[in-house]
């Protein structure tokens, strides 16, 4: 079971809404990549652009609605470390309600973009993700 570490509270925005008046299912996407830059910045100390890494999966599970007004309580965690990719893990929450409306995992992969190929993650960063 992962440990989520980090939490991201975000308030449902008129724009993430849909025709049918709830949080529609791809601006999920965008809320698992708000809290993964906020933790990301916790985790290896910076924010240095461009991040050193690519998004290569991303799945969603979606258990309840999100409307407008609500606030979305996103914990993450790390649940695996590979050679050159980590896995993170997410639950998504009505902030109010506790309700648990979604639950996602994603796999970055550490990237160097000018030699265009993924790299090993370094020694530090490891240590970070499995601390």
């Amino acid at each position: 079971m992962t440990r989520f570490d980090h939490e991201h509270e975000i308030e449902v925005r008129f724009r993430d809404c849909d025709a049918m008046g709830h949080v529609n299912n791809a601006v999920y996407l965008t809320y698992l990549e708000q809290a993964r830059i906020g933790a990301w910045g916790r985790i290896a100390g910076s924010l240095a652009l461009p991040l050193p890494m690519i998004l290569a999966r991303a799945e969603c599970d979606y258990t309840a609605p999100l409307t407008l007004g609500d606030r979305v309580l996103v914990r993450l965690g790390v649940s695996a470390v590979g050679r050159t990719s980590f896995t993170l893990d997410y639950e998504l929450l009505n902030a109010r309600t506790r309700q648990v409306v979604a639950t996602a995992r994603t796999v970055q992969v550490m990237y160097d973009y000018e030699a265009g190929k993924p790299v090993p993650i370094s020694d530090e960063l490891r240590a970070r993700l499995t601390a």
